[in-house]
C-alpha cells in the first residue's frame, strides 16, 4: 500500500511549475487530516513549498538543487486559484516603463484580496489589497502605466506620460480610455487630454 505522502508527491510530479497544491484538491488519496499531515511531512523535508497556509507548491528542480518557483509564473497561478487579480505594485511597474530606475527592494504585490504573506523557500512576496482602479488591466502595459503613475503621484504625471504614451498600442489606449472613469481625477484628466 502506498503512503500518502507518495500519492502526493506523484500527484504534485505531474503538475506544470508552480501549480498551487491545496489540501481539497488531494481528497481522493485519504482523510483531510491524513492530508494535511502528510503535506506537512513533506513541506518539512523539503519536498514541498507552503507557500501559505493550506496552499503548497513543488520546488523546482536546477543545476544547483531545489529552489522555488519562479514568483511570476506563481503569482499568476494563485491570482487564477483565488480568482483575483494579482499585480507587481507601482514601483516594479515604473521601473519596467522606465521610468524610474529604482529597483525595489521588497516583492510587493497588489491584489484584491486580502493582504498576506507569500513564503518562496525564504523570500517573503507581500500581497497588500488595493483599489480595484490600481488593478486594471493586470500583466499588461495600461495596467502598468496606470500602477506606475499612481505610485509616482500627480506631480510626475505628465513627465511619465511624455515618455510612455509613444510607446502604447491602440490596445493599450482604449483600456486607459474605458478605464479613465474609475480612475482619480487628477490621472483621469491627463490621460483624457492626451485622447484628444
Amino acid at each position: 500500500m502506498t503512503s500518502i505522502p507518495k500519492k502526493i508527491m506523484t500527484y504534485a510530479e505531474d503538475l506544470p511549475e508552480a501549480a498551487p497544491l491545496c489540501p481539497a484538491a488531494l481528497l481522493q488519496f485519504g482523510t483531510r487530516a491524513s492530508i494535511d499531515q502528510g503535506l506537512c511531512r513533506l513541506a518539512r523535508s523539503g519536498k514541498l513549498l507552503r507557500i501559505c497556509q493550506g496552499v503548497y507548491m513543488r520546488p523546482i528542480q536546477t543545476r544547483w538543487g531545489a529552489a522555488a518557483p519562479e514568483i511570476g509564473i506563481a503569482v499568476k497561478e494563485l491570482a487564477k486559484l483565488w480568482g483575483d487579480p494579482i499585480v507587481p505594485n507601482g514601483g516594479s511597474a515604473a521601473n519596467r516603463l522606465g521610468l524610474t530606475t529604482q529597483n525595489p527592494v521588497r516583492a510587493v504585490y497588489w491584489t484584491a484580496g486580502c493582504n498576506k504573506n507569500l513564503n518562496f523557500d525564504g523570500l517573503t512576496v507581500e500581497l497588500r489589497h488595493a483599489p480595484r482602479w490600481q488593478l486594471i488591466a493586470p500583466h499588461r502595459k495600461a495596467g502598468d502605466l496606470i500602477r506606475a503613475l499612481s505610485w509616482l503621484g500627480p506631480y510626475e504625471i505628465d513627465e511619465s506620460l511624455d515618455v510612455v504614451w509613444p510607446t502604447l498600442a491602440d490596445e493599450d489606449l482604449e483600456e486607459l480610455y474605458t478605464a479613465r472613469a474609475i480612475l482619480p481625477n487628477w490621472m483621469a484628466v491627463p490621460i483624457s487630454s492626451r485622447m484628444g
